[in-house]
């Protein structure tokens, strides 16, 4: 592949924040690759924003748009073992 050519791209799925970055790259990545751009926002306890961050991937140009709730996982899989560990 040469440096100037790209790599076809169908579809991406992006970890989507609702930040600048990630409202930025959406648009940029249709614009640069033609490809479909899919977001996916975590709930690990945030609240509201979480959907609202959802709700701003599909205005920022997003197909398809995911708020996963992981709090449970979260908890069970990180926060706990932190716990035990003794970590501070």
């Amino acid at each position: 592949m040469s440096p100037k050519s790209k790599p076809q791209v169908k579809k991406v799925v992006l970890a989507y924040s609702g930040g600048l970055d990630t409202s930025v790259i959406v648009p940029w990545l249709k614009e640069n690759y033609g490809c479909e751009v899919i977001c996916f926002c975590a709930d690990i306890g945030q609240g509201e924003e979480v959907e609202e961050a959802r709700l701003k991937a599909l205005r920022t140009g997003a197909t398809k748009a995911f708020a996963v709730d992981l709090r449970e996982e979260f908890v069970r899989d990180f926060v706990y073992p932190m716990l035990r560990s003794g970590a501070l």
